[in-house]
């Protein structure tokens, strides 16, 4: 149940990280990685969902005139296991019977020198919103663009985590998303 609950974490900031940076037309979802990493017992566990959709506008001449919106289908959280997987689609964790996705939709996207981006944005995680700034950086090769990026969240500002998990002393509050996304340009 502890781990269960270290993973649901790590969901929700797999969640939150793939809200702020996956919203990018043209995704390559067999390329691309949405971990969400949360500590249960000082111990690192990592989740991540498998179903989503984005749409981005970006061109890097024009950085300012780029927008993202993005779903996560909540029910996909994949912690490897399939009693935890459920456990996280429950009314404690992310609820996925009322809120069945959660979103990220850009408000503005600044520079902050050479290929490193800040894209502002509102989180929506079960039905619980809050402004967030994601350090992306994004690289060119070929006919793709990558999105690499880290951001934390604290999981009781999403309500993710309830009832006895509320408790940020087995699971920790913060979790890390770290994201990798691979897209045609």
């Amino acid at each position: 149940m502890k781990n269960f609950h270290h993973s649901v974490l790590a969901g929700v900031a797999a969640l939150t990280l793939f809200g702020a940076n996956l919203a990018h037309a043209g995704i390559d979802m067999a390329k691309s990685t949405v971990v969400a990493t949360t500590k249960q017992m000082n111990v690192p566990v990592d989740g991540k969902f498998r179903k989503f959709s984005a749409q981005l506008t970006f061109d890097p001449a024009k950085p300012t005139a780029g927008s993202a919106n993005v779903s996560i289908d909540t029910g996909s959280y994949d912690l490897g296991a399939a009693d935890y997987n459920k456990q996280a689609q429950g009314k404690e964790w992310f609820d996925s019977a009322t809120y069945p996705s959660a979103t990220f939709v850009s408000s503005g996207i600044a520079p902050a020198g050479g290929n490193q981006y800040k894209i502002t944005g509102k989180l929506t995680i079960k039905g619980k919103s809050q402004v967030v700034v994601v350090p992306v950086t994004i690289a060119s090769q070929g006919a793709t663009q990558t999105f690499d990026g880290t951001l934390p969240i604290k999981r009781s500002q999403f309500d993710v985590g309830t009832g006895e998990w509320k408790d940020t002393s087995v699971v920790a509050d913060e979790v890390v998303i770290k994201f990798h996304l691979v897209s045609s340009k």
